[in-house]
């Protein structure tokens, strides 16, 4: 085997080889290339160092010693003066070199001894041991060299490659196994290491570290690369060894540039041996990397040319190459490319045909087959089962007669080699299988060759078969001809008997009962054979005697009547080894294993087996019974019970035992018992078996004696040198907690005689009171000490008891704790614990005296109550009355009243001479009696409120009782009283109280008549109503809901059909008669259409018109113009009326304006008969114009003129015709016009729906992209369940933030009068910061009641109706040039840049303030402080510290502090519903329209429409007919040029708006 790489690197074990003596080393000159190849020995004497040791080497090697160079190992480690006598020892091979990484020129070695280890002996087997496991050792021996290449690659830190090749190419050498891995690779020394046999990678030293140096074994991880297999240094050289017959170790180390080469074979072991050499030994062979590469040689016939660049003719350029097909092709089916400059074109045709030939001629033909041992298998020879085949010697043979053991090959490549494989089939009913295949290949030395085969035992027709098959595929064919083969045909029959076995029996086998044993005879394989000879059995088994009647002959074989007797020992029998002998056979005996069971009862055996027994009374006497069989051997059978019947006595117990299943068992029952015995007395027992009537019985006689055992216990209490006898179930009294000692007991037996207490009988001695006790104390009769319980109503059982064997005795008594002396005043409260305030307590407090423990003690007397006080914060006495109870010993104390104050827990203190004692009761508001108003402003003056607005806070009451103490009583009524036209939404509910007596009414929208109103909060409870506060409510008009609109415009202008109305100008009038400003444009309209007497309300297709842009003369704010509006041109009564959009569904509209459109009469005068002159210039059937241009000059533009067509004819009947053809002609115009406004109409439909199609894409779009930067993705199908189901959700999370409770400002806003006023300053602004909230809210506690407003005739009006009692800041007062600019920095930043490094964070307090409205008008306020967040302020005259300068905690600001904003995402939540809603909107769009324009798209295709286009087209061909006949010039293009003149001559006649064009092309369909 060869294996290249470098497997585990470690430290190997040498013996210290310097310091101790001389010292030979080995020295390589590899400075230059021309240096001395050979090797140079140089001694070293003992106690050489470095400096003698480098001028020893310049001599030697005749180098001058001033010439520079270094010494390494061949590891390339320096020799210095450090390393000199660790480095340099005995045998070591060293370098000379320029320097330590310089590569070597030439290659050298080095002289290794690699003797094994002495683990060889002592774990030698471990492998063996693997192997012998039934496992395929071929997979252990891999593993180990894979895991030399995992150990050596653990540490890479890329990839880990490792290679495994298999090498099967002779040309190259033998076949070999090559592992490859980039590993770490191993030094020379590490290499010597491996080398040495049992030197685990953990064991190996040296003078250079291994890569296994503080190495960790890894845990196991299931299909991991950190396995250690070769644990113990032995399975790489195993394996190799295992596999092949060399191992060539070739290794880099990774930090050097040399390769070290070691080659182990045993070839080389074997010479060495031969020679009388040192085995374990040689050299590693250390030179630099290199590579070799060869050139194979072809033999074929040219296929193509490839030839490279340009062409002349036949002349190519130069290069290119050749396909060339191997020859010969039967051989070789490849095709194969090389460079053309390989060919060899010397080679004669001749000698390619002769190799050709020769080849051929080489291919194997036939098989030669020999028997060189003998047994020789003849074709359809029938054999005896197991007779051997063979052995047999193969050869594959050519046509030449030549054996061949591979195919041939070229001399540039390996040959396949072939193998003989051989099979022996059975053929059987269900199919033929191969019971042998063996591949035999050829070893060079020896033939093909197949050992002899003994193993074919099996009846039936068989074949062998010999077949030569190729070595890698064991492919039968090559180059499309079958390989050699050969088959013998043969069979196989049984032989004669050679062994016999026993067939089946029926057990049980019992002693004395005969039974047979049936016989089974095989040849030697095992084939069924019969008996035909006479033989005589021998029976024999150890330890019985055994005879049998006959033995039958034939197919089935029987040993007749087989009888045993002799000793079993058991009644569950005992196994006996029959052996059977049949002389004459080959194995002529078999073991029968048999379990020999008793035989049937014959006698009984009872023990002891004395006649006269003696027990003692109250004992039971067991006997042993036992039921023998024939032979003595205890015996069991079913129903085998023996009985045993005493006399002598009354009263005497039956034994009776049941020996089915053992035989054998003790025989007792009860006790033997007879009463009032004094003396023996003697009794008679009588053993059988009713079941067995062979069986004889036994009498045995049985003396009887009084018992000496326990009878009677006694328990006494030793008093000084007197002892008391407690008798059974006694009532004892003793003190309350105290201690009963010195208990006795004693025991007397039958006789009365006191037995003395053995350590056997105080084992079985127990008390109930103590789990513990004391053995020697209950040797001398003393009981443990009994504790009396301290309650006198727990009693104690106490229980003295005593069981054996024989009896159980116990002793019990009952002690009764008695009270001891007084000790403690006890005081308990019966009833309620809670008292109402103003109420006495409900129960009664009882007052007894009692002992230590608790025990109530008779000591209260009727002259005692005296001495009783009591005691209490807040206790009112004078209701106090104090009883006693003679029957209970006991004081009773009632009429206990606090006097009002805070609830709370009360302690009474209850003293009785020198005792006291301590209770606490629960004082508890009084009955409801009031209710007060919580977290509500104070009520003396009337609380302004916008109608239509919410109250500022919600609605909450408390019950309180009449000291103002809050009244937690539940479920009580609350009722709002007010008066009718105060509507109150929700509308007014009855409320009830909760669990604290609270009940919240929730905030409520007022609504009511302007001016001052009252309500009032009512309870009810106990029938009896409560009066709540009296509410002052100042009802305000809202100035921001519109209740009208106000339209004004010239009311004495004249409306001119087609002309332009007058201005109109439209303000919204909210409820204090002001106009609402701030109004978006878009929410006013105007709506104009043709007033018909049955309809009052503006009908469907009314025509809408939208307000104008506010031009800069317009001075009043707030009013909307609409301007330049075209009045129609129909004459009739116009209603015009304007709307203001409220919200999505409520429109305020304005009152309806009624105007009348007139036409401008222009008369003109015409004759009734208009009459050519006679003689007038004309050319017969000619068309001509008469135009009427009418010439006003009031008119500010010019008419369109009117044009009469008239034909001109000379003849009168003539006339008549074209008259008839000329009013056909203008009735199909005016069809014809009409059908083309119809149609021209719809596609100026279809366009506009077109329009309004791309534009709602285009918003669909647009908002999509912006949903999608919300993260808000929307599906393209089922998109309207999706986003209606995202608004939900949406709306539902923004509904929970609103919820969440935030700070808020409980000071009540000032309510807005109009939109001059912005409000109180405490509600103009928020905080999100708590601790920023705080500080800030207390810098301006002073001014967060101002009013700001913007004007100061608004904050005088406030003032006014005040009285002057609310402070006010108008804005238009403040001098704004003098407020510092809002966006200024902080003073540390200077031109953008940081100019100082200031202490903390700083940051502008109006950083942290959020306007919800009026942003532009907050930031005008500005106030200077500079505070911490801990509240610390310095003002601006430079004064702090002082609790003036602290900001106190948050709620000592009594709600006089900024309210928090709504959170962030809640925001985001509101941008998203928005974009959601309106991305809705733009989807609901898009379908509408589409839906239009494909009903206006199926309305163009109808079939009604299609035939209007046919009748179009009919009455355009008609008209053009007639013209023809009228000799007019077509009517299209005549009525263009007049177009065409009248636009040139009346440039200033406006055209037509497109709303006037379309009102045209309704009016004409």
């Amino acid at each position: 085997m060869a294996a290249a790489g470098a497997s585990g690197p470690s430290v190997g074990t040498e013996e210290d080889g310097g310091g101790g003596g001389p010292r030979m080393v080995y020295l390589f000159d590899r400075r230059e290339k021309e240096s001395e190849l050979g090797e140079r020995a140089l001694q070293v004497a003992e106690h050489t160092d470095y400096a003698a040791f480098r001028a020893s080497v310049c001599q030697t090697l005749g180098i001058s010693p001033e010439e520079k160079f270094v010494i390494t190992t061949t590891s390339r480690k320096e020799i210095t003066c450090d390393n000199f006598d660790e480095t340099v020892k005995d045998g070591v091979t060293l370098y000379l070199l320029q320097s330590v990484n310089q590569l070597l020129l030439t290659a050298t070695k080095e002289r290794i001894d690699f003797l094994p280890h002495y683990d060889t002996l002592v774990k030698s087997g471990m492998y063996e041991y693997y192997a012998s496991e039934g496992q395929n050792p071929l997979p252990f021996a891999l593993a180990e060299l894979i895991d030399n290449s995992l150990s050596a690659t653990s540490r890479n830190v890329g990839i880990r490659r490792i290679q495994i090749k298999l090498l099967f190419d002779e040309t190259q050498g033998k076949p070999a196994v090559a592992v490859i891995d980039n590993g770490r690779g191993m030094t020379s020394k590490q290499l010597n290491n491996w080398a040495v046999y049992r030197l685990s990678k953990f064991t190996r030293q040296g003078d250079f570290e291994s890569d296994h140096s503080g190495y960790v074994r890894p845990v196991p991880v299931p299909r991991s690369l950190n396995s250690d297999i070769s644990y113990f240094g032995v399975g790489g050289k195993q394996a190799v060894f295992f596999v092949g017959q060399s191992a060539r170790m070739i290794s880099k180390p990774a930090e050097s540039q040399d390769v070290h080469e070691l080659v182990l074979s045993k070839e080389d072991f074997e010479k060495k041996e031969k020679n009388k050499e040192a085995i374990y030994s040689g050299y590693i062979r250390n030179r630099k990397v290199k590579t070799i590469k060869t050139l194979p040689l072809f033999y074929g016939s040219i296929v193509r040319f490839f030839l490279y660049g340009d062409h002349d003719g036949e002349v190519y350029a130069t290069g290119g190459e050749v396909q060339i097909a191997m020859e010969p092709q039967a051989l070789y089916d490849e095709v194969k490319t090389v460079p053309i400059a390989k060919l060899d074109r010397t080679v004669a045709e001749k000698t390619v045909r002769k190799y050709v030939e020769d080849e051929m001629a080489r291919l194997p033909d036939r098989l030669s087959v020999t028997w060189p041992e003998g047994d020789e298998l003849l074709p359809n020879e029938i054999r005896p089962a197991g007779t051997p085949i063979g052995a047999l010697r193969i050869e594959i043979l050519n046509k030449k007669g030549e054996a061949m053991q591979k195919l041939p090959g070229t001399s540039h490549g390996g040959s396949k080699k072939l193998l003989v494989e051989l099979k022996v089939i059975l053929h059987s009913s269900s199919g033929n299988k191969e019971i042998i295949s063996h591949i035999s290949q050829h070893g060079g030395k020896w033939p093909y060759w197949f050992k002899k085969m003994e193993n074919i035992q099996k009846l039936g027709n068989y074949t062998l078969k010999l077949q030569v098959v190729l070595n890698e595929s064991n492919a039968d064919t090559y180059a499309g001809r079958p390989l050699p083969s050969k088959a013998i045909k043969f069979s196989v029959k049984e032989g004669k008997p050679e062994k016999f076995s026993f067939g089946l029996l029926d057990p049980p086998f019992r002693v004395g009962v005969p039974f047979n044993i049936p016989l089974e005879f095989q040849d030697e394989f095992g084939h069924t054979s019969q008996l035909i000879t006479d033989i005589q059995p021998v029976l024999e088994a150890s330890g019985l005697s055994l005879h049998y009647e006959e033995i039958t002959k034939g197919p089935n074989c029987i040993i007749r009547g087989v009888t045993v007797k002799g000793p079993v020992n058991s009644c569950q029998g005992k196994n006996f080894n029959l052996k059977v002998i049949l002389p004459g056979l080959k194995e002529d005996s078999q073991i029968l294993k048999i379990r020999l069971l008793p035989g049937p009862p014959r006698h009984l055996k009872v023990k002891p087996d004395s006649e006269i027994l003696v027990i003692e009374n109250g004992t039971a006497f067991p006997f042993q019974v036992e039921v023998l069989d024939e032979s003595d051997n205890i015996t069991a059978q079913p129903k085998l019970i023996v009985h045993c019947k005493f006399s002598g006595a009354p009263n005497l117990p039956v034994y009776t035992v049941d020996c089915s299943s053992s035989g054998t068992s003790i025989l007792t029952g009860s006790t033997i018992h007879v009463q009032n015995i004094k003396k023996d007395q003697t009794l008679k027992a009588r053993i059988e078996i009713p079941s067995c009537k062979d069986v004889s019985p036994v009498e045995k006689t049985i003396k009887l004696l009084p018992s000496s055992h326990v009878a009677r216990l006694q328990i006494f209490s030793v008093e000084g040198q007197k002892a008391i006898q407690i008798k059974h179930q006694d009532e004892v009294n003793w003190i309350a907690g105290d201690v009963m000692r010195n208990l006795i007991f004693q025991m007397y037996d039958e006789g009365e005689r006191e037995i003395n207490i053995t350590s056997a009988l105080a084992e079985k001695i127990k008390v109930n009171w103590t789990p513990e006790i004391n053995k020697e104390h209950l040797l001398q009769g003393l009981l443990p000490d009994v504790q009396v319980p301290t309650s006198v109503k727990d009693m104690r059982y106490c229980q003295v008891s005593f069981q054996d064997d024989h009896v159980s005795l116990e002793s019990a008594f009952t002690v009764r704790p008695l009270p001891d002396e007084a000790k403690h005043l006890k005081c308990e409260l019966k009833g309620g614990k809670t008292v109402q305030m103003g109420q006495e307590l409900q129960g009664e407090v009882v007052l007894i005296v009692t002992d230590q423990y608790g025990n109530q003690i008779p000591a209260f007397s009727p002259g005692c109550l005296s001495a009783l006080s009591i005691a209490g914060v807040g206790l009112d006495n004078s209701n106090l009355k104090t009883t006693l109870q003679e029957n209970t010993q006991s004081i009773s104390v009632r009429g206990i009243k606090f006097i009002p104050g805070p609830p709370g827990n009360k302690d009474l203190c209850f003293t009785w001479r020198e005792f006291s004692d301590f209770i606490r009761v629960q004082l508890i508001s009084g009955p409801p009696a009031k209710l007060l108003l919580i977290d509500w402003p104070e009520l003396k003056e009337p609380i302004p409120v916008i109608n239509g607005r919410e109250l500022q806070n919600p609605l909450t009451v408390q019950l309180c009782d009449q000291w103002d103490n809050p009244a937690p009583v539940p479920h009580v009524k609350i009722n709002l009283i007010k008066a009718n036209n105060l509507k109150l939404m929700p509308s007014n509910q009855q409320h009830k109280t909760d669990e604290k007596g609270r009940a919240n009414l929730g905030v409520f929208i007022v609504v009511a008549p302007r001016g001052e109103h009252i309500m009032q909060v009512k309870a009810v409870y106990n029938k009896s109503t409560i009066e709540g506060p009296i509410i002052k409510l100042m009802i305000l008009p809202d100035p921001e809901k519109p209740i009208r609109l106000n339209v004004k415009y010239d009311k004495d202008a004249c409306f001119l059909a087609g002309g332009v109305f007058t201005d109109f100008m439209v303000s919204v009038i909210s409820e204090d008669d002001s106009i609402i400003k701030n109004i978006n444009p878009a929410r006013i309209s105007m709506k104009m259409w043709k007033l018909v007497s049955s309809m009052n309300r503006p009908p469907a297709n009314a025509e809408t018109f939208s307000c104008n842009k506010i031009k800069d003369n317009d001075k009043e704010d707030g009013c909307f113009y609409f301007r330049d509006k075209v009045i129609p041109n129909k004459v009739g009564t116009y209603c015009i009326q304007f709307g203001f959009m409220m919200d999505k569904t409520n429109v305020l509209s304005s009152e309806q304006v009624c105007l009348l459109s007139l036409y401008i009469l222009i008369n003109f005068t015409f004759f009734s008969y208009l009459v050519l002159a006679e003689n007038s210039p004309g050319r017969d059937s000619t068309e001509y114009f008469i135009v009427f241009e009418p010439r006003l000059p009031s008119l500010s533009r010019t008419l369109e003129p009117y044009i009469l067509p008239f034909m001109f004819y000379n003849d009168v009947k003539k006339q008549q015709q074209m008259a008839a053809l000329t009013k056909e002609k203008d009735q199909l115009s005016k069809s014809i016009v009409m059908y083309r406004s119809l149609f021209d109409a719809s596609k100026q439909l279809l366009d506009e729906i077109k329009c309004q199609v791309e534009e709602a894409k285009l918003k669909e779009a647009q908002l999509r992209n912006e949903l999608k930067a919300h993260n808000i993705d929307i599906p393209v199908t089922q998109q309207i369940p999706h986003i209606e189901a995202l608004l939900k959700r949406k709306m539902s999370e923004q509904e929970e933030l609103k919820k969440k409770p935030r700070r808020s400002c409980t000071l009540p806003n000032y309510t807005k009068g109009s939109g001059d006023v912005l409000g109180k300053i405490a509600h103009l602004a928020q905080i999100e910061d708590d601790r920023a909230a705080m500080v800030i809210s207390w810098h301006l506690a002073s001014d967060m009641d101002c009013v700001v407003t913007l004007t100061t005739d608004a904050a005088r009006r406030i003032y006014d109706e005040t009285q002057g009692r609310q402070q006010v800041l108008p804005l238009d007062s403040i001098y704004k040039k003098t407020l510092p600019d809002w966006k200024r920095p902080l003073p540390h930043f200077r031109n953008g840049k940081l100019y100082f490094k200031p202490i903390g964070d700083p940051v502008f307090a109006r950083d942290l303030l959020t306007f919800p409205d009026n942003i532009e008008h907050c930031e005008t306020e500005h106030s200077t402080l500079d505070f911490s967040e801990d509240g610390d302020r310095i003002r601006s005259n430079g004064k702090f510290g002082g609790l003036q300068n602290k900001a106190p905690p948050m709620d000592k600001l009594r709600g006089m502090v900024f309210g928090a904003p709504v959170p962030k995402q809640c925001l985001i939540l509101g941008e998203q519903i928005d974009l959601l809603q309106q991305y809705r909107s733009a989807v609901c769009k898009l379908g509408s329209v589409n839906e239009d324009l494909n009903g206006q798209l199926e309305y163009l295709h109808t079939p009604d429409m299609k035939k209007k286009k046919q009748e179009l087209d009919e009455q355009e061909k008609s008209l053009k007919l007639i013209e023809q006949k009228l000799g007019m010039t077509p009517t299209r293009k005549c009525n263009d040029s007049l177009r065409h003149s009248t636009k040139v001559e009346m440039t200033d006649c406006p055209i037509p708006p497109k709303r006037m064009r379309r009102e045209t092309t309704r009016q004409n369909r």
